[in-house]
């Protein structure tokens, strides 16, 4: 259904979506089911960046638009793995035992409250104990995927555009605050 200048709505399809959102056949995106399925959302404007949205809806909220009525949709995303670096037994034994003496270290703050006269040692002890099993479970782990992904990585995931929606009837008022 169109509005009265024309743009299309937002209209809800039944088709859910993961978070819980219903797909919008008319302008590709999902409709919160968060609030009532009535609320029609339209397209303010479309950015490069997630920091320029962000600026936008900051830019409405510091003039006192509600911006509960506003969200930020990412289109065109893209999933970018980037490998730091090869994984080896050595190295996942060391960060098992690294993980273990933290673990190790909290549990023996908790432990040394009811052994106070001898504190440290129930600390020092809680350490060494905790990063001997996390190296024993952190090689044994890795050991066991027998090869397979000998690699570490950093994954992220971005969009390649970002649109700003605002509900139907406060559309103009934000274009207005942002001069659009």
């Amino acid at each position: 259904m169109d509005d009265m200048n024309g743009t299309p709505e937002s209209t809800n399809t039944g088709l859910e979506h993961s978070q819980g959102g219903a797909y919008d056949s008319n302008n590709g995106g999902y409709e919160s089911n968060s609030r009532t399925s009535t609320i029609n959302y339209r397209v303010l404007t479309s950015v490069r960046s997630y920091p320029e949205a962000q600026h936008h809806v900051d830019t409405l909220s510091d003039a006192g638009f509600p911006v509960e009525n506003v969200r930020i949709v990412g289109l065109g995303l893209e999933t970018v793995e980037q490998v730091t670096g090869r994984k080896t037994t050595r190295k996942a034994a060391v960060r098992g035992a690294l993980g273990g003496a933290w673990f190790g270290l909290f549990l023996g703050l908790i432990f040394s409250i009811f052994a106070p006269v001898v504190a440290w040692r129930v600390i020092l002890f809680s350490i060494v104990l905790g990063g001997i099993f996390g190296a024993i479970s952190g090689g044994i782990e890795h050991a066991s995927q027998g090869g397979r992904r000998d690699f570490s990585t950093i994954a992220t995931t971005r969009a390649s555009t970002y649109e700003i929606h605002v509900v139907s009837g406060l559309v103009d008022e934000a274009a207005q605050i942002l001069r659009l």
